[in-house]
């Protein structure tokens, strides 16, 4: 088949890309840096080089493909933005994704979407996952969507390395004993090279995720690969670490939305829909991405 993919060589894009084209497939990945040419190619791929904001560029690529893979992306420093409204910025992108759709003829879809797009309450930034799965949706009937929803990436945990340093602990603003699902990219690209090779059919969903774990539990895998066996998790007010998030100089609006996420994991909102529909985990387990957190840690 012929599919095209957004997300240049990120974390999922550029393993999906190789699962994809080792199942010879011909795959096309969009890419805003001419530079990624070379390193592209060298996966056996072809490159696009363009933006999610040029529509016409998109229709352009997605035209004649059997499958396209969208997803949105907003750069870690954006989160350090204040002119930044990335809700507006996220429901642009998405909008753009629906107007190439149409003008390409695209039948087929996947989405990547994520944990807690079920709702647009309490979820925090998540939200912006509801609006463009909602936007996806206004999509004529003959065009069959897979929205996959992925829950939280193990390599978000890197985020927790400085307070590991600097206190020996895990903060964050939720905590304790109960599981929750966390997932490696390579799980996520192998469901959706999976998801490719099915039928598609009218708008589905499936959510991913390699592990569950407590945020204790948490502590004590990553406490053992790096050699703090009494690593701790610790739970502070949201006031507290939404305050701290300030002070480091990030987007307020952006901030607020990250606390209000992990509150979310405290209520259950985040994980409600998740826990009806509970997919088979996936094969990179804590442990596994614990070694890969060691290495970085050591290096920072």
């Amino acid at each position: 088949m012929n599919i095209v993919l957004t997300g240049s060589l990120g974390h999922i894009s550029k393993p999906l890309t190789q699962i994809l084209v080792k199942k010879e497939h011909s795959v096309t990945v969009i890419s805003s840096k001419a530079e990624r040419q070379k390193d592209i190619e060298a996966l056996g791929a072809k490159i696009a080089v363009g933006t999610m904001e040029d529509v016409d560029f998109l229709t352009k690529t997605f035209t004649g493909a059997d499958i396209v893979y969208l997803m949105e992306a907003l750069g870690a420093g954006s989160f350090f933005d204040h002119n930044l409204d990335y809700m507006a910025t996220i429901n642009k992108i998405a909008n753009n994704y629906k107007q190439a759709v149409q003008q390409s003829g695209i039948k087929n879809v996947v989405h990547l979407s994520s944990i807690g797009a079920h709702t647009d309450k309490g979820n925090g930034m998540l939200a912006f996952h509801y609006n463009v799965e909602n936007i996806l949706k206004q999509l004529p009937d003959d065009v069959s969507i897979k929205f996959m929803r992925p829950v939280g990436f193990y390599i978000n945990m890197f985020a927790f390395i400085p307070t590991i340093k600097s206190q020996n602990a895990i903060v964050q603003n939720y905590g304790g004993d109960e599981k929750e699902p966390w997932v490696s990219p390579s799980d996520i690209a192998a469901v959706i090279a999976e998801e490719m090779e099915k039928p598609f059919n009218g708008r589905e969903i499936r959510y991913i995720a390699s592990d569950e774990v407590s945020p204790n539990e948490v502590a004590k895998i990553l406490g053992e690969a790096i050699g703090k066996p009494d690593l701790e998790w610790k739970e502070i007010p949201d006031e507290q670490i939404l305050n701290g998030m300030k002070a480091a100089g990030m987007n307020p609006e952006i901030a607020k939305g990250l606390v209000e996420m992990n509150a979310g994991r405290r209520n259950d909102v985040l994980y409600e829909d998740y826990n009806q529909h509970k997919p088979t985990l996936g094969k990179v387990k804590l442990k596994d991405f614990a070694k890969e957190f060691a290495t970085v840690y050591n290096q920072k």
